[in-house]
């Protein structure tokens, strides 16, 4: 299991100081919503929070890729994870079956909630 919390305003000014921070932690679909806009900073941060829950869930091994956890949703909404490289190579280590994501982001503050499941 793996939780993490990220102050949102601390991200965005992050953001806007390293202009390829965004691009070096999100999938070019992670940054956009399906209209094609771009994600707001909450719903980014949000992600980078469920980033970093999977690493601790996983471990937190060096040497995982950010591009190789990449946070998508259903048609409903429900966040899920696709994991690919690096970090599907940890998980199947684990013997991790699925990936379970919780995302919020409330009061300043967006957090996520990894549960990492055995087979």
């Amino acid at each position: 299991m793996g939780i993490d919390v990220v102050p949102i305003e601390r991200f965005a000014s992050a953001s806007e100081r390293t202009a390829r921070l965004t691009q070096r932690l999100f999938t070019p679909q992670e940054q956009r919503l399906p209209s094609g806009e771009p994600r707001s900073a909450e719903s980014l941060a949000a992600r980078f929070a469920a980033k970093e829950a999977l690493a601790k869930a996983l471990g937190a091994p060096g040497g995982m890729r950010w591009h190789d956890a990449e946070v998508v949703s259903d048609e409903h909404g429900a966040p899920s994870f696709l994991l690919a490289g690096t970090v599907a190579a940890r998980a199947a280590e684990l013997g991790v079956a699925r990936v379970h994501l919780s995302l919020s982001h409330d009061g300043g503050i967006a957090s996520a909630v990894v549960i990492a499941e055995g087979a």
